[in-house]
């Protein structure tokens, strides 16, 4: 708990020595996922139900529907009451988690961080900052869920949903990306990761695209993660940088970065 009010103190400290009108939506980004820290972390609360509804609780928070919840409540407005208004929060969340920000079942939801990122950056969310500070790219290939129908309820007992799943598994593959491989991430990051840019961690799993995502932060000059963490089971900054993080998961390989802009 120390920890975390000092960091939280760094973030308030930076917003405060930046001059009139300087705070920037990647700062709100910020002071929003750390107005989370602590929250516990709890796997499968978008799974529990048989009918997909937008569910919003963010009192139980996994690393993707951390990450949702903190960008819709940085894009939202503030109301007169100082709050920020619920609708558009609500229909933040349903433009970042589905495609094309439409719900129709299981598979309209966005599980691949790849179709994730897509989904955002066509809908104006997000930018893509790898793309244009990074000449490395790797190909996706998205095979893990249904390989592995035995964790996904809702494909474990559903042909319809295995076989609409295998064709968005097969349309993903092949995807170009551009990432940052994880030997040339130096502690301190890049100048062109900035605080508030989403983190996502690339990996070699088999079938699989994304491992892990978070928030970037840097504490003391180091290029750290704000993240909702299975490990610590609950929200919090990373102890270490994202590059020991990275050498501590073996079958991480990298980062993709990306920006809220709208």
């Amino acid at each position: 708990m120390k920890a975390n009010h000092l960091f939280f103190s760094t973030v308030c400290a930076l917003m405060l020595a930046l001059p009139v009108g300087a705070q920037t939506l990647n700062n709100e980004v910020l002071l929003q996922g750390v107005s989370l820290l602590d929250t516990p972390y709890v796997g499968g609360v978008l799974d529990r139900e048989d009918t997909e509804e937008l569910i919003l609780n963010t009192d139980e928070l996994d690393c993707t529907t951390f990450v949702e919840y903190v960008i819709a409540l940085a894009l939202a407005p503030m109301k007169e009451n100082n709050i920020k208004d619920e609708m558009a929060f609500a229909n933040n969340v349903q433009k970042l988690r589905y495609r094309d920000g439409q719900i129709n079942g299981y598979t309209s939801r966005l599980h691949y961080m790849t179709e994730w990122a897509q989904n955002a950056i066509k809908a104006g969310i997000l930018e893509d900052v790898t793309a244009t500070n990074s000449q490395y790219t790797m190909q996706v290939q998205t095979t893990y869920m249904t390989s592995h129908p035995n964790l996904y309820r809702q494909l474990a007992n559903n042909s319809e949903n295995m076989q609409q799943m295998r064709a968005i598994e097969q349309r993903l593959n092949g995807t170009e990306v551009h990432y940052v491989p994880q030997k040339y991430l130096p502690n301190d990051g890049f100048q062109w990761i900035q605080d508030g840019d989403i983190i996502m961690f690339t990996t070699d799993t088999p079938g699989l695209d994304i491992a892990h995502m978070g928030i970037a932060f840097h504490v003391n000059g180091k290029l750290t993660l704000l993240h909702a963490s299975s490990k610590e089971k609950k929200v919090t900054v990373s102890k270490v940088t994202i590059t020991k993080m990275l050498e501590d998961n073996p079958r991480w390989t990298g980062i993709r970065v990306l920006k809220v802009i709208k």
